[in-house]
């Protein structure tokens, strides 16, 4: 009897070497024919169809050539820019940044624009992508996704805003809105959730599948990443470690009344204002964590509080997930660097039976907007590169 031949089993393998030959081109920048074939294992007749393919897609182009021996130079081809681009855009309670990035990650525009004066949050995103993209010199019909960090939660069944408590005008339908407004895919996540992808992929976690990300800023939040994905929950509440009952704070019974929880009480920066002025510090959480730092040994009493108020939330996480490494990211995680970092540890593993260990951010600069850039890449590549095949 023989065997049964599966259907479409070429077009498949077809697939497949399209898509690790412009990998590699992404990673190791332009590359021959010959040398693509050397690093898929492809015969050099292989390898030059699958260029030819790749090239009338419009998705790879000859930029230069690459001089050899004997006979002519060799083409050299790299993927194309402009065959996509996507568009990131960090949302604030008084502003909205948004960058265009190609399809090679190259990041080509960046507008800000205030949201103080408007209470329009389709008009407010449709202006920064419209603006960013005509920064980037890109058509709008590049552009083939949207993603958007913003506090709060994200239904993780239908990708919409249910809750945003510096966000009012941010509901339920607004996705719809956008994307019938943008005529493009359009995506809500976290902002928390974008730090923790961005950090993942150039910061701190690099080549770690499971960590968590604490954000210490005007508020503090969690991201969970596990077996290299973000852990969201079944409701999107993952991660609000704000809400945290820990001591030293009353604990809200009616959330619905923007009643500040408790860990948020503790350790957001209103708090840690609170406390640099007992301590004689600047009235900023991160400026209060610097001076403090640059204080030396005159500083530790302030920092050891504040790891110490920290460490109730961190260590409340960690003996539920037992993380090898937890980031402290945000303004006052960022401000504190090793110095708070350490302290962190130190406590976490003081008053706990795990011992993960604790570090600051890796990233200095719009971490939100990176990861929403780097996820919106991420899914237009997987459009892109796996539909290669006609």
């Amino acid at each position: 009897m023989s065997a049964t031949r599966l259907p479409g089993t070429p077009r498949l393998l077809r697939a497949l070497n399209d898509r690790a030959a412009l990998e590699l081109l992404l990673e190791q920048g332009p590359l021959t024919r010959a040398r693509l074939g050397e690093l898929t294992g492809l015969s050099k007749v292989t390898a030059s169809q699958l260029v030819e393919r790749l090239e009338e897609r419009g998705l790879v182009t000859r930029v230069g050539e690459q001089a050899g021996g004997r006979g002519p130079n060799a083409q050299l081809y790299a993927v194309r820019p402009g065959s996509a681009h996507v568009v990131g855009v960090d949302v604030g309670p008084e502003r909205v940044v948004a960058a265009c990035a190609d399809i090679t990650g190259a990041v080509i525009g960046r507008v800000e624009q205030s949201t103080q004066d408007t209470d329009d949050p389709v008009g407010v995103v449709h202006n920064a992508v419209v603006r960013v993209a005509g920064s980037a010199g890109a058509q709008l019909s590049s552009v083939r996704r949207i993603v958007l960090g913003t506090p709060g939660l994200v239904d993780p069944a239908t990708g919409d805003i249910t809750f945003a408590f510096n966000l009012p005008r941010w509901h339920r339908g607004l996705l719809a809105a956008l994307r019938d407004d943008l005529d493009t895919p359009v995506v809500f996540e976290n902002d928390v959730n974008l730090a923790a992808v961005a950090e993942a992929q150039s910061g701190a976690a690099q080549g770690l599948s499971d960590f968590v990300l604490v954000w210490v800023g005007a508020g503090v939040g969690l991201a969970i990443m596990l077996g290299g994905r973000l852990h969201h929950g079944s409701s999107g509440a993952a991660g609000e470690i704000g809400y945290l009952p820990v001591p030293g704070a009353p604990i809200p019974r009616d959330v619905s009344r923007r009643a500040k929880p408790a860990f948020q009480q503790v350790a957001g920066a209103d708090a840690i204002r609170a406390l640099a002025r007992e301590h004689g510090y600047p009235d900023g959480a991160a400026d209060a964590v610097r001076a403090a730092i640059g204080d030396g040994a005159a500083g530790g009493p302030m920092l050891d509080e504040v790891a110490r108020r920290l460490a109730l939330g961190v260590a409340s996480t960690c003996v539920v997930l037992d993380p090898p490494l937890v980031v402290l990211a945000g303004e006052v995680g960022q401000a504190g660097g090793a110095a708070l970092a350490e302290r962190v540890q130190h406590e976490v593993a003081a008053i706990t039976l795990v011992h993960p260990r604790v570090v600051p951010t890796g990233l200095t600069e719009e971490p939100i907007l990176h990861g929403a850039l780097r996820t919106a890449l991420d899914a237009v590549r997987d459009e892109v590169f796996g539909s290669t095949v006609g």
